[in-house]
């Protein structure tokens, strides 16, 4: 099946639904039973969801199997987990694969939540992180120590769109028997799908690109079944954060237009990087789908396209980003992307989770993060230009 059919009917069963082309939400917090046997027989973390056994809704809910059987088929994976934020599952995966006296060797160019949770949280529960530049899989290597237990990647990364090879970095982690972790919420499995290139656990957040209306907080597990069942019925379950069957619902909802707006989101991407590029108030952009990226040779053999995220550098520094900015008339302000909304955000690189490493990154006072949203292109450009002919 191609990747849009799979969004919009694969892995639902509408008989079992009178036919319902939505399939219903089961808004129950706990399921009960006919007799003391079955409930003993249901209350088995292994066979939680199966055969229709359910317990509790943090355990498991149908509403929210449809939507992880459908995440998975459209990752690659054998099964997913849904959670109540990207963030969520970002902290179960790792924490899944780490005990006290272990270490983390992550990349630099991170969402700033994961990277205060490696960089902060967890140190004084004895896990500890070194931050490198996963460009550089030497740099990678020399890190690894005899402590090290994960590999934890972005590509492309946050907000500088820097690549990790992903093949390399999953090859280089299986000879030293450590479990890789990836962030694919930028690219989405649409363009990029790392299970296939070797990564062990694949993460989303469901609220980006998956959900793609800004009307839901979500997160999303990909991985093999032995991992996922070990998820369920210890982080998922322990933690709490599990996802409610009405944010479950929202986000299939999403997912069954998922390939026609990525298909959009790629094309105007590309579109409004090129033309940023060829704007003397433009110092630099960031996007891997051009051929100016240093990757660009990398992205093209493992994306089949680069989405509508990009980021800039306006000439005039802080100021002259701000100016920028708050001149758009179709562009938003707001710390998120991915949805159908266009937006900008001027980056402070001073005011960043790591000031060292966003400078090093190429974070500069006049960074502007970029997402391109569906509104038509031509008003996207036109808006653009009014906002950096004000400059």
């Amino acid at each position: 099946m191609g990747f849009q059919t799979d969004c919009t009917t694969t892995g639902e069963d509408r008989e079992r639904y009178l036919g319902a082309v939505a399939p219903p939400i089961y808004e129950a917090s706990l399921f009960t039973f006919p007799t003391y046997e079955a409930f003993v027989e249901s209350y088995d973390p292994a066979l939680e969801g199966v055969d229709e056994r359910w317990v509790y809704s943090r355990f498991g809910n149908p509403t929210v199997q449809v939507l992880e059987r459908k995440v998975a088929l459209l990752e690659g994976g054998d099964q997913a987990r849904a959670f109540a934020s990207g963030m969520a599952a970002i902290s179960a995966a790792v924490l899944s694969a780490c005990r006290a006296g272990d270490h983390v060797v992550a990349v630099r160019s991170i969402y700033a939540n994961a990277y205060r949770l490696l960089a902060e949280y967890l140190p004084p529960r004895g896990i500890d992180t070194t931050f490198v530049d996963f460009t550089d899989l030497n740099e990678v290597e020399a890190a690894i120590g005899p402590r090290t237990r994960v590999l934890y990647m972005e590509s492309p990364g946050n907000p500088t769109m820097d690549l990790v090879d992903l093949r390399a970095a999953a090859q280089l982690a299986r000879s030293r028997e450590l479990t890789t972790i990836m962030d694919n919420s930028m690219a989405s499995p649409y363009n990029q799908r790392p299970l296939e290139m070797g990564v062990d656990v694949v993460v989303h957040s469901a609220s980006k690109y998956f959900s793609g209306h800004s009307d839901v907080v979500a997160g999303v597990m990909i991985g093999s079944d032995d991992r996922m069942r070990s998820i369920s019925a210890t982080e998922l379950r322990d933690l709490g954060g599990a996802l409610a069957p009405f944010e479950a619902w929202l986000v299939l909802r999403g997912l069954r237009t998922l390939g026609i707006r990525m298909r959009s989101h790629n094309e105007a991407g590309l579109r409004v990087a090129t033309w940023l590029e060829s704007r003397p108030e433009v110092e630099r952009v960031f996007y891997a789908g051009l051929p100016s990226h240093p990757q660009h040779e990398l992205a093209k053999s493992q994306m089949s396209g680069f989405s509508g995220l990009m980021s800039l550098v306006v000439r005039g520094g802080k100021e002259a980003a701000i100016t920028f900015v708050n001149r758009l008339k179709l562009f938003g302000i707001g710390v998120s992307w991915g949805g159908f909304e266009s937006l900008a955000l001027p980056i402070d690189p001073t005011t960043s989770a790591h000031p060292t490493i966003a400078k090093s990154l190429g974070v500069v006072p006049g960074f502007v993060r970029m997402s391109i949203g569906l509104e038509d292109v031509e008003d996207l450009l036109c808006d653009l230009d009014q906002g950096l002919t004000a400059l």
